[in-house]
């Protein structure tokens, strides 16, 4: 995702890791299957992000559908989600940068990527449909953004349960922004497994869905989806503190703030209640660390911390 003066997180450009990771899973041998998890519900504040909506493209009364949607045709054939996801896995190793901008009319751009700009400039340079950007008719200005494949993606009726994009090659999963922070967005394998640029740390790679936490999951209309037949196990996350509505305020949650004290960051008073300075001091540790600057307190945060 590009800087954007309506996000602050992007507007800073901090080099960062982000728009993807968790904590051991229960002691017991039960792994509940995504289908079972509580993922979460649609962030309050997501239908009120400050972006520009794309109108539907539905008749009057009809709920539009990427199921719905003509399959857009390349080279004689119908342009599919493992074309996409082949792509996305030839850019394996590239470097990652909070806010880099990528030209989605170069098909031979090789980085650095942040994680909206290389998902949509792989669907754009496999399929040709701008997706998750503004502009949408303008491959040289198109900017994409996580709140903006939020929008979109609910505008066309093309979402999907987090547990179904899991088993679909090529399918994304998006987790939306937090305000004044990026999200996070990830192709799926089919099998598990995500293709993602992750950070700054890591750049783009091969990861996995389990034990991370997802809003949606996406599935780009005109593209041709399969499933990839088999049920994929995934793990739900265990304890990822954020910015809720009402806040939450746990012993665990002061404890971070005094680390984050300790290691010259200001999340204000260590009073145990994760509210809008402790994430905006999560994030700039996050940006510091190179790990996906989203204000959320996941494994890989709690690690960094020393607290895990």
């Amino acid at each position: 995702m590009a800087k954007k003066s309506r996000s602050p997180a992007k507007a800073n450009g901090e080099a960062e890791g982000g728009r993807a990771r968790k904590t051991p899973p229960p002691a017991t041998p039960q792994v509940p299957f995504a289908e079972d998890m509580s993922f979460a519900d649609d962030m309050p504040f997501a239908d009120d992000m400050p972006f520009a909506a794309t109108p539907s493209v539905a008749a009057p009364g009809e709920r539009p559908s990427a199921l719905l949607a003509p399959i857009v045709r390349r080279a004689g054939r119908e342009v599919s989600g493992e074309d996409v996801l082949a792509l996305a896995r030839r850019h394996i190793g590239e470097a990652y940068k909070l806010g880099a901008r990528a030209p989605m009319a170069n098909a031979g751009w090789k980085g650095p990527w942040d994680c909206a700009e290389f998902v949509s400039w792989c669907v754009f340079q496999s399929s040709g449909i701008l997706f998750g950007t503004q502009p949408r008719n303008d491959p040289v200005r198109a900017d994409a953004f996580t709140g903006f494949w939020a929008q979109q993606a609910r505008a066309a009726g093309c979402t999907v349960r987090v547990a179904e994009a899991a088993v679909i090659p090529g399918a994304v999963l998006l987790r939306f922004p937090q305000p004044g922070a990026v999200g996070h967005i990830v192709f799926c394998d089919g099998s598990g497994g995500t293709v993602e640029a992750h950070s700054s740390k890591t750049g783009v790679i091969a990861h996995t869905i389990s034990a991370r936490r997802w809003d949606t999951g996406v599935l780009v209309p005109g593209i041709r989806y399969f499933r990839a037949g088999e049920p994929v196990r995934v793990t739900a996350p265990s304890g990822v503190l954020r910015l809720t509505e009402p806040m939450t305020k746990s012993d665990m949650v002061e404890k971070i703030q005094r680390r984050l004290v300790k290691l010259g960051f200001a999340p204000g008073t260590a009073d145990g209640i994760y509210g809008p300075q402790t994430a905006d001091a999560v994030k700039h540790f996050q940006a510091e660390r190179g790990l996906v600057v989203d204000g959320e307190v996941g494994p890989d945060t709690l690690a960094e911390l020393g607290l895990s």
